[in-house]
């Protein structure tokens, strides 16, 4: 169980029920925030709350997004050297899922930072392979995580658990 906080332009897209109260996670990275990136294709870019961690997706069709996402998110942590037992075990904790409005601004602020990075990323690199995408932004250090890297800070993470 997890809650995805989504902005308000994506609960506009997907129009789920909002829980009042989100209920505590039961996985090891915790809730994630999301938002949508209007690009052509339109894309979803979520991040963790605890680690910053970056997913870019595909957005459509927007009513499956959250069921598509633990496999995209298995993909990305297998890429970022994850076991594949730790991996399974976040995806079995992950079947649940409620939807909530964003409450951290911090969180906020990375999302913007990382959409504007993307973009350039995009161009600069001149891709539009969303995993590498998602691998040059875990590699950001952000200030939230003392300057750490989500990629650094995910390894940290799943090693003591």
């Amino acid at each position: 169980m997890y809650s995805l906080h989504c902005t308000k332009k994506l609960l506009d897209r997907i129009k789920p029920s909002i829980a009042t109260s989100p209920p505590t996670p039961t996985t090891v990275l915790g809730n994630w925030y999301a938002t949508a990136l209007f690009w052509k294709p339109q894309l979803a870019l979520l991040v963790n709350e605890r680690t910053l961690l970056p997913v870019l997706m595909p957005l459509a069709p927007s009513s499956t997004l959250s069921a598509r996402f633990p496999g995209e998110l298995a993909v990305v942590l297998g890429r970022h050297g994850i076991s594949r037992a730790a991996i399974d075990r976040e995806m079995a904790a992950m079947t649940e899922v409620a939807f909530a409005k964003t409450a951290n601004r911090s969180v906020l602020g990375i999302m913007n930072e990382f959409s504007f990075l993307a973009e350039g990323y995009r161009d600069y690199l001149e891709t539009s392979d969303l995993l590498a995408l998602s691998m040059r932004l875990a590699d950001t250090p952000c200030s939230p995580i003392k300057y750490n890297s989500p990629a650094r800070l995910i390894k940290e993470i799943f090693a003591a658990a």
